[in-house]
């Protein structure tokens, strides 16, 4: 068993497990998940600089939300990382399914229809070449 106070343990246990490569992460996002995957996989694996061309004439919502995301992570490479931009590539980009809001939708005869705003987690993990 493991010597220290619970919190101890989980500090030194999140120091070893922490990502180390440079990553950025924007939550409940108002895209869905699924929107949100058809811009992503266009840019997985791909180099940066093609990635933001890709995003910038994208027609869709989410690939605004991505492309400002992207610039993010490339600005936490850049500060934190000491990185190169022209070197890295998008290693990993998910998305999570995050909170609902559910809305009401008036309808015939007094009914309710129900409305659900779906929001996602997007994450983008970068990595140098």
């Amino acid at each position: 068993m493991a010597k220290g106070h619970r919190s101890q343990i989980k500090r030194e246990r999140n120091k070893t497990q922490r990502e180390t490569r440079p990553h950025a992460k924007v939550t409940y996002a108002r895209v869905s998940v699924q929107k949100a995957c058809f811009v992503l996989d266009a840019i997985r694996g791909k180099d940066v600089t093609t990635a933001l061309g890709i995003l910038a004439y994208s027609p869709r919502y989410a690939s605004s939300v991505i492309e400002k995301l992207l610039k993010s992570a490339i600005a936490n490479a850049e500060n934190n990382h000491g990185m190169n931009p022209e070197n890295l590539y998008i290693a990993e980009c998910y998305a999570g399914q995050g909170s609902i809001m559910k809305r009401v939708r008036p309808r015939a005869q007094g009914r309710a229809y129900r409305i659900e705003k779906r929001t996602s987690h997007i994450t983008i993990v970068l990595d140098e070449k």
